[in-house]
C-alpha cells in the first residue's frame, strides 16, 4: 500500500478518536443544571408525561470516555493506524500461520499413518474413509457437489467414468497437480454448419443415443482425422490425454443435440485445480483413496446425459 494511504487512514482515526472525545465532553455541558419549568423542552406525551433537557447520567458518560481509552489502547497494542503494526506484533497471517502450524503438529502424524497404507487397504480403511470424507467437504464440494455426484461441466465421482483414470497414481496426480483439458474448436475443419450437425449425429450414435443416417455414417473418416488422436478410432476415449469416452453414455456437458454441438463448435477447457500446496502428499492421498472408494461397491453409475 502506497505511504500516502497509510497516513490517510492513520490520520482519519485519531482525528475520529479526537473528535469524539471532544463532542462528548461538550454535550455533557450543555443544557441547565437546576431543575425548573424552565427546562421543559415542550415535548409531552399521553397529558403528563413531559421531556426535561438534562445532562446524561455520569456513568453513561464515563462508558463513551472508556470506550474512548479502549480504542486508543487497542489501536496502540495492534495494527489499526495505517503501516503501523502494533506493540504486542499481532496480524492476522501470523495468527493463521500459528494455528496451521499447531494442526500440523498435532494431525500430520496421524495423515502419514494412515498415506503409509498399502493402496487397497487404505481405500477400504472406515477411519481412514472418514477422514477422507471430511477433507472432500472441505476441499471438493463446490465443484463435485456434496453428494460427489458432480454437475454440468465437473466430473460425477460415483460412476466408473474416470476420464483421468482410476489408478492411485493417476487420481493422485488429477488432485495434486490438477488437470487442463483441451477440446479444439472444430467448425472450420468440418466445413460448417452442415459438417458440424452430421458429426454430432455421429459423436451421439457412437454411444447408442441415436442412428447414423448416411450422411452421419460418412463422417467417420472425417472423426478418425480429426477426433481419434484424443478419442480413438473406436471412440474409446484416452485417460492419458484426459479424452473422454464416446461410447459409455456418460456425457460431461450433456449429450443433447444443442450440447454436443455446442462442444465441437466452441470447444471445452475444463480444468481441475491444483491442490498440492493446500493439501501436501499425505492428505492428496488419503483423499484420493476416498475419491476412488466412491465408486465402489455399487457407485452410482452414469453422469450427465
Amino acid at each position: 500500500m502506497p505511504t500516502f494511504w497509510h497516513i490517510y487512514i492513520a490520520a482519519g482515526t485519531i482525528l475520529t478518536i479526537v473528535w469524539c472525545g471532544w463532542l462528548i465532553a461538550w454535550s455533557a455541558k450543555q443544557g441547565p443544571q437546576n431543575k425548573g419549568d424552565d427546562e421543559l423542552v415542550g415535548h409531552v406525551w399521553d397529558g403528563d408525561l413531559a421531556e426535561w433537557n438534562k445532562p446524561m447520567p455520569k456513568w453513561w458518560l464515563y462508558l463513551f470516555f472508556i470506550t474512548i481509552f479502549w480504542g486508543v489502547g487497542y489501536l496502540i497494542a495492534f495494527p489499526g493506524l495505517g503501516g503501523y503494526q502494533g506493540m504486542l506484533g499481532w496480524s492476522s497471517s501470523g495468527q493463521y500461520d500459528e494455528e496451521i502450524e499447531a494442526a500440523a503438529a498435532r494431525y500430520e502424524p496421524i495423515y502419514a499413518e494412515f498415506a503409509a497404507m498399502e493402496w487397497d487397504d487404505l481405500v477400504r480403511h472406515p477411519e481412514a474413509q472418514q477422514l477422507g470424507a471430511s477433507l472432500y467437504a472441505s476441499y471438493c464440494t463446490t465443484c463435485h457437489g456434496s453428494d460427489a455426484r458432480g454437475a454440468k461441466g465437473f466430473p460425477n465421482l460415483t460412476d466408473d467414468a474416470w476420464i483421468w483414470g482410476d489408478s492411485e497414481q493417476q487420481i493422485v496426480t488429477s488432485i495434486l497437480n490438477g488437470r487442463n483439458a483441451v477440446m479444439p474448436v472444430l467448425t472450420p475443419a468440418l466445413g460448417g454448419d452442415e459438417g458440424v450437425a452430421n458429426m454430432v449425429t455421429y459423436v451421439r450414435s457412437l454411444s447408442g443415443l441415436v442412428e447414423a443416417d448416411a450422411a452421419a455414417t460418412a463422417m467417420q473418416p472425417m472423426f478418425v482425422a480429426l477426433c481419434s488422436a484424443c478419442h480413438g478410432v473406436e471412440g474409446n476415449g484416452n485417460p492419458l490425454l484426459g479424452s473422454p469416452s464416446l461410447t459409455d453414455g456418460v456425457w460431461l456437458y450433456g449429450s443433447s443435440i444443442e450440447d454436443v454441438t455446442a462442444t465441437i463448435v466452441n470447444g471445452r477447457n475444463g480444468i481441475m485445480p491444483a491442490h498440492g500446496e493446500l493439501l501436501g502428499e499425505n492428505r492428496t492421498k488419503i483423499l484420493a483413496a476416498y475419491v476412488r472408494s466412491l465408486s465402489l461397491d455399487g457407485g452410482s453409475a452414469g453422469g450427465m446425459q
